[in-house]
């Protein structure tokens, strides 16, 4: 559903605000179901995770931008390419370096097979 409704937005004269409204209407439908899944304490969750707050804000802006110059730019199918980076840089610098997440071998090989795929698209889109 995301996928398509960025793809529908690429005529519009501006993305931002598409993203602004789509990302509204994320944040009115989470905020109806919180409540099902815990306490509704905005103020307190507000105080005492503002900082953590701020950072997942700013990021889910740059996912959004993201998305929506892809979408309306490259088309649906460059998601895998933009997906599988995001795995890719996530894992990386988030999870080993910034986080020290401990990795193993599967891990390892999970992010090996993860560029190879970025290569192999890379090539097929090249040779489209």
């Amino acid at each position: 559903m995301f996928a398509l409704g960025q793809k529908r937005s690429a005529g519009m004269g501006n993305g931002l605000l598409f993203v602004s409204l789509s990302a509204l209407v994320a944040v009115l439908l989470s905020l109806l179901f919180a409540p099902l899944v815990g306490v509704l304490g905005i103020g307190n969750t507000v105080k005492e995770n503002w900082k953590a707050l701020l950072l997942s804000g700013v990021g889910l802006f740059l996912t959004y931008l993201g998305f929506n110059l892809l979408y309306s730019r490259y088309g649906a199918s460059q998601y895998a390419l933009y997906a599988v980076i995001s795995i890719i840089t996530t894992t990386i610098i988030v999870g080993m370096f910034w986080l020290k997440e401990p990795v193993n071998v599967y891990h390892k090989v999970a992010i090996a097979m993860a560029i190879i795929a970025v290569v192999l698209f890379s090539i097929g889109q090249s040779k489209a």
